[in-house]
């Protein structure tokens, strides 16, 4: 799939639709599928803590400071909308293979 059905401009930011599956072994990207990049989060879907393991792992692998990366959507949901600086637009493409 194109990286444009789940990375987008807005502005000064980029937004990437993302469906999260909690309570993995290890957080890491699993692909892209139905125009969403898929993340596995190894934290339980409890208080907030997958929210913010998404966050820190995004802020890492973009190489963005951690306050710069803002769930918009889904906060109790799989399907997540989060904004990071569009600074990082060209790590964030490579975060899944095309095709």
């Amino acid at each position: 799939m194109a990286a444009g059905e789940w990375l987008s401009i807005d502005g000064d930011s980029l937004r990437i639709e993302i469906k999260a599956q909690a309570g993995a072994s290890k957080t890491e990207i699993a692909g892209v599928r139905d125009g969403r990049l898929r993340v596995r989060i190894a934290k339980a879907p409890q208080d907030g803590l997958a929210n913010a393991e998404l966050c820190r792992f995004l802020a890492a692998i973009l190489g963005c400071p951690r306050g710069k990366v803002r769930l918009l959507r889904g906060e109790k949901s799989r399907l997540k909308t989060l904004a990071v600086p569009r600074s990082c637009a060209e790590k964030a493409r490579a975060l899944a293979p095309p095709g």
